[in-house]
């Protein structure tokens, strides 16, 4: 399948890289299936792109929540993850998604809503962390 992507142009990938999040991502869920993009396939780099398949200029960059804080671990009510199959160690890929302004300074991810992919389903849900232990804007550079 060819998709057009915002910052990488045209670029082909299979049906088995779509991932579908049943109600889009929180303000664009209009919006339900997208790729996830590396800058570099060899080498994993620090962001990487939440790409939607229906609208290229769509992209969101993101991080692995464990390269921010290791011991990130966020109560979610497991009714918010029977949209995907449910979760499993060895299925699970989380991401958090970043904001990042002109001024790099003061990029952050948002702690508060991870992204959560069942691998094996392709089914994705951006869910809100139970407590207030995580922050909506948590700064990558002190």
């Amino acid at each position: 399948m060819k998709i057009g992507t915002k910052y990488f142009g045209n670029i082909e990938i299979g049906e088995e890289k779509i991932i579908h999040f049943e109600n889009g991502v929180l303000g664009f869920e209009d919006y339900k299936d997208y790729t996830i993009l590396y800058d570099n396939e060899k080498e994993k780099s620090f962001f990487s792109w939440l790409q939607s398949t229906e609208e290229s200029s769509l992209a969101f960059p993101i991080v692995n929540p464990f390269n921010v804080v290791e011991s990130y671990n966020p109560q979610i009510n497991d009714d918010m993850l029977e949209s995907i199959g449910g979760i499993s160690d060895e299925d699970t890929v989380v991401f958090l998604m970043a904001t990042i302004p002109e001024d790099v300074k003061q990029a952050s991810v948002n702690m508060k809503a991870p992204l959560i992919i069942n691998a094996s389903s392709r089914k994705g849900v951006q869910v809100i962390a139970e407590g207030q232990e995580y922050e909506i804007k948590h700064k990558l550079l002190k």
